[in-house]
């Protein structure tokens, strides 16, 4: 759980970055009940195969995984439902829009608290092929080679 400047990320999703080219990036609110709220602050969220979506002006956050609160009862919420995102009008139209076009969808890439509300950061993505991750692996596998003949050369 790292802390920067006001931000506690509660929940990362690295798979994205493998999976898909991130394209433009969406902050979003994230309506939510009170015992989904605090197995969030515990940092209980799994984004693996979660997806955002835009259906009849309004916009939804798909297959997120919030575990049971530890201390809730009978009123805990259920784990996996479809959770209601807070943007603005035009920011949904823009994002209806686009994901109409071939390919593009929407991806959360981190959940985290900013100034005590859950928020989520939403990414337009376009999925990768198998060829385009190997090339990413191989030009990462490069330049830590290159970074790792640089320290032995200053050293």
């Amino acid at each position: 759980m790292a802390i920067q400047s006001g931000f506690k990320i509660l929940s990362d999703n690295r798979q994205a970055g493998h999976n898909y080219h991130l394209m433009d990036r969406f902050e979003a609110g994230l309506v939510l009940t009170g015992t989904e709220v605090k197995s969030a602050r515990t940092g209980k969220i799994q984004l693996k195969d979660s997806y955002a979506e835009v259906v009849l002006n309004e916009a939804w956050l798909v297959n997120a995984h919030i575990s049971h609160y530890t201390h809730g009862n009978r009123e805990n919420h259920e784990p996996v439902r479809r959770r209601k995102l807070l943007l603005h009008r035009r920011e949904i139209d823009k994002l209806a829009a686009k994901t109409r076009e071939k390919g593009l969808s929407l991806i959360p890439t981190k959940v985290y608290l900013k100034e005590g509300r859950v928020k989520v950061e939403l990414a337009l993505a376009k999925g990768k092929k198998l060829h385009d991750k190997r090339e990413a692996e191989r030009t990462r596998e490069q330049q830590a080679e290159a970074r790792a003949a640089l320290g032995r050369r200053t050293a």
